[in-house]
């Protein structure tokens, strides 16, 4: 499975329809609204690399509201709980 974050802009009047309608697009599987320089935080999560073009250059960067997107691609995921596992191997 491949991850990603998009940092997403949008017209500020627009935030909830915007990221409702994101949060519609197959593949985004989350959609939060935050403070800072972006507006909402788009997680797409899809099978092949090229799918990514499809969701976000064919989807999400075209919904009304979006004026500007930026994509970060997750290379590895790490948790607390991944860390928890790892240092308990072997304890049983």
């Amino acid at each position: 499975m491949i991850t990603a974050f998009v940092l997403v802009h949008t017209a500020a009047d627009h935030i909830p329809e915007t990221a409702q309608a994101i949060a519609e697009l197959e593949g985004v599987t989350e959609v939060y609204s935050c403070a800072g320089n972006v507006d909402l935080i788009a997680v797409v999560k899809v099978r092949e690399h090229e799918q990514l073009a499809d969701v976000i250059a064919g989807g999400l960067s075209k919904v009304p509201g979006v004026t500007q997107t930026d994509t970060h691609i997750a290379f590895r995921s790490y948790s607390r709980r991944d860390l928890e596992e790892g240092f308990s191997v072997g304890q049983d």
